[in-house]
């Protein structure tokens, strides 16, 4: 059986690394404390090279924004991590013979790293950038390449776990896979049809799947 999981606040704490590396970021440059605001504002729901052109404006800062979008790729990898309940509930899923893949929106070079970091790379049979392949979720493209990279097929079934409404459940609703939403303390979106199964925690839906799965 498939199950695709999202990388940010799914498998990882982004959420956290993020407010922890901008906080380290903000002492290491003598930056005034409303910086981490500013920061976390600007790359909460996503970080690209060019987020760094405008944040060098914005903190009044001299580096090349290459240099600093290199910075941010090796401080956010060592800031994130995996639970080690949800490492464990991936190892039995893989042990009972699922197929387990990673779908992620995000630039290549940081979703690499987070992976890499966080030992999680060895853990899955493919993994879905969507930078690397030109399609971000929700669209049926990129549910269409995590399968395929996982050396499945979309026709033959599986899951998706998300933290997402729309990118995340709705995206893979539409392409046929049964969804899981991770709440993390949130009431779900009005408007949007619920999820298969909603649970609090990563660990949770693994749970699920198993419980409701042959």
């Amino acid at each position: 059986m498939l199950a695709l999981f999202d990388l940010d606040n799914t498998l990882i704490d982004r959420r956290g690394g993020l407010e922890k590396w901008a906080r380290g970021f903000v002492r290491s440059r003598r930056l005034p404390q409303g910086a981490v605001s500013t920061i976390c504002d600007r790359l909460r729901e996503r970080a690209y090279p060019a987020d760094f052109v405008d944040l060098r404006a914005l903190l009044g800062l001299s580096d090349d924004p290459d240099d600093l979008w290199h910075e941010y790729v090796d401080g956010i990898a060592r800031s994130v991590h995996c639970a080690p309940e949800v490492r464990r509930g991936l190892e039995e899923l893989r042990g009972a013979g699922w197929t387990l893949g990673v779908a992620t929106n995000g630039a290549r070079d940081v979703q690499r790293a987070k992976l890499a970091a966080t030992g999680l790379t060895s853990l899955f049979d493919g993994i879905c950038v969507s930078e690397e392949i030109g399609a971000r979720k929700p669209a049926y493209e990129h549910f269409e390449a995590a399968a395929s990279l996982c050396g499945a097929r979309l026709s033959a079934g599986g899951w998706m776990v998300g933290d997402n409404p729309e990118t995340d459940m709705e995206g893979a609703r539409a392409a046929g896979l049964r969804t899981v939403w991770v709440s993390v303390g949130r009431g779900w979106t009005d408007g949007i049809r619920e999820p298969d199964i909603m649970v609090r925690s990563t660990l949770e839906a693994i749970e699920a799947m198993r419980a409701v799965t042959p």
